[in-house]
C-alpha cells in the first residue's frame, strides 16, 4: 500500500481541494474530546502560584499570557505553555510557536480572528475570511494585503509574522478547528490519508498525526509504508525515510464566519485593518504567461464570465466551485485548489487572485 506522500511515481490526485473530509464517528468523538479543552478558561489561583484542586480542576492550568500571545516570559515561564498540559513549560521552537499562534487562542466566539499589533495593541483586521481561505491551502506560503493604514503587508505564514515591517500578527482560535496535515508529492501538496490513484488508502490519517502534534509538538510521528519506516519531524517540519526528505505543513479546514456572530456586533467597534483594493482573476497560459478573466469577444478565448463575477462568486463562499465556458466549453473554477479545470478534456490550469 503506496503513502501518500512516499513515491514520486505517485500521481497527485488534487483531493485536497475538498473544502473538508469528515472524520468517521471514532475520529469524530476523539477530536471532539480533544478540543473541549480549549473552550476552558485559565485558573486564576494557578496563575497566582497554586490551586488546592490540583489535576481535579476544571479550569485549565495554563499561563494566562500565553493564551492571549503576550507572555514576556517566554520558554522560560515557570507557568505551563501548553492547553493540553502534556507538554514541558520550556518547549520552544518555531514550530511549537506556530503551534501556539493557531490553537490555543481563543475568539470572541467567531471561528478564527486574524490580528495585527503595531505596538499599540492587537488590532482585528476586516474581511480575514480571506486570509483564513488562503491560509488553509497548503501551497499557500504568503499573503499580501495592500491598503493598509501600514502600506501593503505581505503576512509570512509559516512563521507568522510580517515581512519587512515592524508588525506582529496572529491567528486566534476557538479550539473547534479541524486541522489537516499535507506533505509534497511531485512539487504539489497532497493530504495525509487520502487515496492513490489506484483508490488505495494511505496507511496514516490526517486525524493521527494531529493528535500525536497535540500532546507534543516537539516531538514525531512515526509510521510504516511499504516496508519502509517514515517519521514526520514536527520541529524542522519534515517527513524523513530513508532516501528522501519531504516537506510538511499544516493547515485548518476552512469555516465561514457566521453572520450574526461577531461580524458587525463584535468587530465593527474595534479598530479594523481594511483588506481594501480591487481583486483581479487571472489564468495562466500555455507558455506561463498571466491573463485576464475578461470577456473576449469573437476571440478563440471569448469567457462568459468576468473577473469581477468571479469575484462576487469567490465572496460567497472562498472554498467553492463555479461553471463557466469558453468557446462552448464547460470550465470549472475550483476556488480552494485554485485550478480551471476543462470539464470534457480534464485539463487543468492554475488560476490566481491579486489585489490591483
Amino acid at each position: 500500500m503506496a503513502s501518500a506522500c512516499e513515491s514520486d511515481e505517485e500521481t497527485y490526485s488534487g483531493s485536497e481541494s475538498e473544502a473538508s473530509d469528515d472524520l468517521d464517528s471514532e475520529q469524530q468523538s476523539d477530536s471532539e474530546d480533544e478540543f473541549q479543552a480549549y473552550t476552558k478558561q485559565p485558573c486564576k489561583y494557578y496563575n497566582r502560584g497554586v490551586c488546592k484542586d490540583g489535576a481535579r480542576c476544571s479550569y485549565l492550568h495554563v499561563c494566562k499570557y500565553f493564551l492571549t500571545g503576550s507572555c514576556r516570559y517566554g520558554s522560560s515561564c515557570k507557568l505551563n505553555h501548553s492547553v493540553g498540559g502534556r507538554r514541558s513549560a520550556g518547549a520552544s521552537s518555531r514550530t511549537v510557536d506556530q503551534y501556539a499562534a493557531s490553537n490555543p487562542q481563543l475568539t470572541d466566539g467567531r471561528p478564527y480572528q486574524w490580528q495585527i499589533n503595531d505596538g499599540k495593541g492587537w488590532k482585528d483586521v476586516g474581511n480575514d475570511h480571506i486570509i483564513e481561505a488562503q491560509y488553509s491551502l497548503p501551497h499557500s506560503k504568503s499573503i499580501k494585503i495592500y491598503n493598509t493604514p501600514y502600506g501593503a503587508v505581505n503576512i509570512d505564514f509559516s512563521r507568522m509574522r510580517v515581512y519587512g515591517k515592524n508588525l506582529r500578527v496572529r491567528r486566534l482560535d476557538d479550539g473547534n478547528t479541524m486541522w489537516f496535515w499535507y506533505c509534497t508529492l511531485n512539487r504539489k501538496w497532497k493530504k495525509y490519508g487520502d487515496k492513490d490513484s489506484k483508490g488505495n488508502q494511505g496507511p496514516v490519517k490526517s486525524s493521527d498525526i494531529e493528535r500525536k502534534f497535540q500532546s507534543d509538538p516537539k516531538s514525531s510521528f512515526t509510521f510504516t509504508s511499504g516496508g519502509e519506516t517514515l517519521e514526520i519531524k514536527f520541529p524542522e517540519m519534515q517527513q524523513v525515510g530513508k532516501k528522501k526528505k519531504r516537506k510538511v505543513t499544516r493547515r485548518p479546514s476552512f469555516r465561514l464566519q457566521q453572520a450574526g456572530i461577531g461580524a458587525t456586533q463584535l468587530v465593527l467597534p474595534l479598530q479594523r485593518i481594511s483588506l481594501g483594493s480591487k481583486p483581479q482573476w487571472k489564468f495562466e497560459g500555455d507558455r506561463g504567461a498571466w491573463h485576464d478573466f475578461k470577456h473576449r469577444s469573437g476571440t478563440a478565448t471569448e469567457c462568459s464570465v468576468t473577473s469581477d463575477e468571479i469575484e462576487r462568486k469567490y465572496q460567497q463562499n472562498p472554498t467553492d466551485c463555479m461553471m463557466f465556458k469558453v468557446k462552448g466549453q464547460s470550465y470549472k473554477l475550483d476556488f480552494r485548489a485554485m485550478t480551471q479545470i476543462n470539464e470534457k478534456t480534464k485539463h487543468t490550469r492554475r488560476i490566481k487572485r491579486v489585489l490591483v
